[in-house]
């Protein structure tokens, strides 16, 4: 059942919000106020947790694969957390640079240490860690 709720917002802001909302594509205030809400959820889901429960997470990295070793670097790192690892996508974006997208899960401080590991490794260009939900808790 939906709910209907009034806020107040200064209007560049609101006026900044709608700007924001027609970029990004969505059709009504709802819809992003939804997903603003989703998303400080999950933030708060992964900050009360214990570490010892099930979390999922997407690493991102971009590096030049020519780099002393650092493929095989990046490689081991996954070999070792290899039950951490659901999915890993390898992008060639041109002939040097590549894109490496983990799909992580698991408990919460092991994917962590795993996905900082990683986007700390030296030679590594770009890299982020992305929580995520199981989805089991969010409405």
């Amino acid at each position: 059942m939906l709910e209907r709720v009034g806020i107040s917002l200064e209007g560049t802001l609101l006026e900044q919000f709608d700007k924001l909302n027609r970029l990004r594509g969505y059709e009504n205030r709802s819809e992003a106020v939804r997903d603003l809400i989703r998303e400080k959820l999950v933030e708060r889901e992964w900050e009360s947790a214990g570490q010892d429960e099930e979390r999922v997470a997407v690493a991102m990295l971009v590096y030049d694969h020519d780099s002393a070793s650092l493929a095989q670097k990046l490689t081991h790192v996954q070999h070792e957390h290899h039950r951490a690892v659901v999915s890993a996508l390898h992008v060639h974006l041109d002939p040097h640079n590549c894109l490496e997208v983990l799909i992580l899960r698991g408990k919460g401080s092991d994917i962590l240490a795993m996905g900082d590991s990683l986007v700390s490794t030296k030679g590594v260009k770009f890299g982020r860690v992305m929580l995520a939900t199981t989805g089991r808790d969010l409405p």
